[in-house]
């Protein structure tokens, strides 16, 4: 069962619970769960900062949030905080932490390697059934390298991408792609005879076997800002706009974690001065929010939550 990301926002020790909690001036005064809801929808419709909802959330005990619940807003000792009030008597259904599930299926069929290390040593398909180049879900190939005795499934992937810092030219991370699954029948000396149990497209000589990937469990998301300024970019937009997801040139070595929330900018343009003649920059616009959900040591994944204009490559990201 999916965990309500309130439980792991009250699980938290948040900073947030000690700072003014800004109301949007249109909040309301009660509000009763829908089942078109999530939690994110509920917290922008109470709070400027969405993400400042542990402070604004009254109860200590970790509570997930239902279809039919009834909110209510109160002051104690000056400070907004809300609290449940009343619960229908249909049974009850939880509602989703966000519009997506990012981490559910975040890029079906990609994954992010740190660096080439993993492929250069992985056994690779060395045949396909009757000598021939190409192979499908269900037909035989075979592998040569270092076969774990002990690993029955293997992702048969591709490289697809590198990533490059694009100021300090650093690689961030290799993509690859999953193009199917194969189970180990037999192994003698370097070489392994697999079936291709599934595949997305054909099987070709040279693409590499990594151990299979367990399905993720769905992780945990935090929302909040950085623990310090992080400033970056997005360097790639594999699916672009609102409740989609962006690449970002910064992972865990600068301090990004699951839930960290950025805010996006446009870079400001260069425009004439009509007096002087000279450039100059215009300032940056801040055009939206995302949250990071998947970190790797030098890149992340950020969901887009609200957005006034797509997002390219290029933007820049910062706490917000």
């Amino acid at each position: 069962m999916r965990k309500s990301l309130l439980v792991l926002l009250l699980l938290a020790i948040s900073g947030l619970a000690q700072a003014q909690t800004a109301l949007r001036e249109d909040h309301p005064q009660s509000y009763t769960v829908t089942e078109s809801d999530t939690l994110w929808d509920i917290a922008t419709r109470f709070l400027d900062e969405p993400w400042e909802w542990p402070a604004l959330w009254l109860s200590d005990a970790p509570q997930a949030l239902h279809v039919g619940d009834r909110l209510e807003l109160t002051l104690i000792d000056g400070q907004p905080r809300l609290s449940l009030t009343a619960t229908e008597t249909a049974p009850p259904q939880p509602i989703p932490d966000l519009p997506r599930q990012p981490t559910q299926a975040a890029l079906p069929g990609q994954r992010i390697l740190d660096d080439l290390a993993p492929l250069t040593v992985a056994p690779y398909v060395v045949a396909g059934n009757d000598e021939r180049t190409l192979a499908g879900k269900d037909e035989r190939i075979h592998g040569r390298g270092r076969f774990d005795t002990a690993q029955t499934h293997y992702d048969v992937v591709r490289e697809s991408k590198t990533y490059v810092d694009p100021v300090s030219q650093e690689v961030l991370g290799i993509g690859v792609t999953d193009i199917g699954n194969a189970e180990v029948k037999r192994i003698e000396a370097d070489i392994a005879t697999l079936r291709l149990t599934s595949a997305t497209q054909e099987v070709r000589l040279g693409d590499r076997l990594l151990p299979a990937e367990t399905a993720a469990s769905g992780g945990t998301l935090i929302p909040g800002e950085p623990a310090h300024l992080v400033e970056g970019q997005i360097i790639d937009t594999p699916q672009a706009g609102q409740q989609e997801i962006v690449t970002l040139n910064r992972g865990s070595r600068e301090g990004l974690a699951p839930g960290h929330i950025l805010a996006i900018y446009k870079t400001g343009e260069r425009s004439r001065d009509p007096l002087t003649g000279e450039w100059v920059k215009l300032p940056d616009e801040r055009t939206g929010l995302l949250m990071v959900f998947d970190t790797h040591e030098k890149l992340s994944h950020g969901l887009v939550l609200q957005t006034s204009q797509p997002p390219s490559t290029g933007d820049k990201v910062r706490n917000p």
